[in-house]
């Protein structure tokens, strides 16, 4: 009992308590309006992408069928974050709270920024929605909250603003304001990841592939510090920021952000790797191919004469200056190229 936070009585507008069942984890699903319409925008996102792809396909240009699964699973991941029973146990349960955020944040945004939506929707959207598109993503506002410092405050200050401070507990006894923190997360998520995927181009920041490896790289100490901090939570900090928990279960939250977070790093890391790799194999392919062309060329710049008495290997301009051999008189009256002396006997 000593590891139990004292639990207050649930205001109206906050999610009531959730017993963990087997039952519960497999009916408790959200009906309420926010949940609702985040469904309904889902299914209105994944019909977008999907009657494109068919748009693509119909003019005879092929679309991955893997930037297609992506797309969809990551709208799946949304799903589950704000609507399944992941959702109704954040009320009671830390550990559901720190899956709902990794859902959100290290899932979803990699795996949408996979099936790169903004190039779908250039190649086959009208000119009007393309020219308006373009506006959006070279506006001012745009470039301002796109930039890596804006981002960077987004992902990883704002995670550590809502779990190490009462923003948990206050956020959770009102849930119109979780509601939009977990959009807002999101959104931050999807500015996070856009860029360090990289095949939809960001305009003004695009990363190379080793300051997306560094991005990375950066990152892990600072999800590994939150992880330890929430860990490390005493009992008179859990009751003051976050009532509904139970220590215990915030101390497990805290090692599910710390595993999950890194591994999601450490696999997002691996295919920038790859996608490095070959593209430097590309460039060197390039490169090997335009020199062929070039010496090839240099090579087309040469002729042999044999027949205008120059002889030999030269170029066609040293060739161009050098003055004609004036061919010997022939008493038939026409002129013939004079025969060369017979070597002596």
């Amino acid at each position: 009992m000593d590891l139990i936070a004292t639990v207050e009585r649930v205001p109206a507008h906050a999610m009531p308590q959730l017993a963990y069942t087997l039952h519960n984890s497999l009916t408790a699903w959200e009906h309420g309006p926010f949940a609702l319409v985040v469904l309904a925008t889902l299914i209105a996102t994944g019909a977008w992408y999907l009657r494109a792809d068919w748009r693509l396909a119909a003019r005879g240009r092929a679309w991955s069928r893997w930037r297609t699964v992506a797309f969809l699973a990551g709208l799946v991941a949304v799903d589950l974050a704000l609507q399944s029973p992941i959702a109704s146990y954040t009320s009671t349960f830390f550990q559901a709270h720190i899956i709902q955020h990794l859902l959100l944040m290290v899932v979803a945004p990699p795996l949408l920024a996979l099936g790169a939506p903004s190039t779908l929707l250039l190649q086959t959207a009208s000119r009007s929605a393309k020219q308006r598109w373009l506006r959006a993503l070279h506006s001012t506002p745009f470039a301002v909250v796109s930039h890596p410092i804006t981002v960077w405050a987004l992902y990883y200050g704002a995670m550590y603003m809502f779990f190490l401070t009462p923003a948990v507990g206050f956020s959770m006894s009102h849930m119109a304001l979780m509601d939009a923190i977990n959009v807002a997360f999101l959104l931050g998520a999807t500015l996070f990841w856009w860029p360090t995927i990289g095949i939809d181009p960001v305009p003004r920041w695009r990363m190379g592939y080793g300051a997306r490896i560094l991005n990375l790289f950066i990152g892990v100490p600072v999800e590994t510090w939150l992880g330890i901090a929430l860990m490390n939570e005493s009992r008179s900090t859990a009751r003051s920021d976050a009532a509904m928990y139970t220590l215990a279960s915030i101390h497990s939250g805290g090692s599910l952000l710390w595993i999950f977070s890194e591994l999601a790093s450490a696999g997002a890391i691996l295919p920038i790797f790859v996608q490095w790799m070959r593209s430097e194999d590309r460039k060197a392919a390039r490169a090997d191919a335009a020199l062929d062309a070039r010496e090839a060329e240099l090579s087309a710049s040469f002729v042999v004469h044999a027949s205008d008495g120059v002889g030999g290997l030269v170029s066609r301009w040293e060739a161009s200056l050098r003055a004609p051999v004036e061919p010997a008189w022939n008493p038939s009256g026409s002129r013939t190229p004079q025969a060369e002396p017979a070597p002596p006997a």
